[in-house]
């Protein structure tokens, strides 16, 4: 039993499988498909993301592989910085991810669970290890989005390419996620835009915007790094078995 608990924090794994490569390992340019558009991995490998626990880098956010570029208080309007600060006093005791429910967009992005991104003629496919085994569908075909879509925890994705650098505009979303670890809220008005761009072979550079009316005041937007492991593989995982997140769960 207490070795089932050692291994779950916020509902999640840590101390996982793999490992980043070692600091200081020169990384070559960033590899490309045969059409000269930068290769995202396509199983070559996994993108090893740390927790973030405030996307806006304030809050309870500690030291971590992929720290935001920017520390910034976020603009909210009254009932979400409500709702921010009842998460904080209660530990955050609420999160839906504790639920083992799907974490959303960004926060997919930095969770500690590793992820594959695999490009197709049409579409760009998502797969993570965490999030009760998530993935994702990116049309790439110049489709709109939906007149009337289902509001969905990872909300409707359509992509395209500006330059180097994969854009997903995403709407759509329910309002049952948490934008972060820490409790920052959104409505089902969320809009998030997506920025990939690999800038080296073992660098993904991630940002996200972050446009929602209904819980902000105005737009606002950061990024941070994510390390690319050679070789790393996806592994089976459970979020619902021995979930014992007490952090969570209990709070104060």
């Amino acid at each position: 039993m207490l070795a089932a608990f050692a291994m779950l924090v916020f509902g999640q794994a840590v101390g996982g499988r793999m490992k980043d490569v070692p600091k200081g390992t020169k990384a070559k340019p960033t590899p490309r498909l045969a059409d000269g558009k930068p290769d995202l991995g396509n199983g070559a490998g996994a993108w090893n993301p740390n927790t973030i626990a405030n996307l806006t880098g304030t809050g309870r956010q500690g030291p971590g592989r992929s720290p935001v570029e920017k520390r910034f208080v976020a603009p909210f309007l009254p009932w979400a910085k409500e709702f921010y600060d009842k998460a904080q006093d209660n530990l955050a005791k609420d999160d839906p991810e504790s639920r083992c429910l799907p974490p959303g967009i960004p926060r997919m992005m930095a969770t500690p669970f590793p992820f594959q991104i695999y490009q197709l003629p049409d579409r760009i496919i998502q797969v993570w290890e965490g999030g009760a085994h998530m993935w994702r569908i990116i049309p790439m075909d110049g489709r709109p989005h939906s007149k009337d879509p289902d509001p969905w925890y990872l909300g409707e994705p359509r992509g395209r390419w500006e330059g180097d650098t994969l854009v997903v505009d995403n709407i759509a979303f329910n309002d049952r996620t948490w934008l972060d670890q820490d409790g920052t809220p959104h409505s089902d008005k969320l809009h998030v835009i997506e920025r990939y761009t690999r800038t080296d072979e073992l660098t993904l550079k991630y940002e996200y915007i972050i446009d929602d009316p209904g819980a902000y005041s105005e737009t606002w937007s950061n990024s941070f790094n994510i390390p690319f492991v050679p070789g790393g593989e996806l592994a089976e995982y459970v979020c619902q078995e021995n979930n014992e997140d007490v952090y969570h769960m209990v709070g104060k």
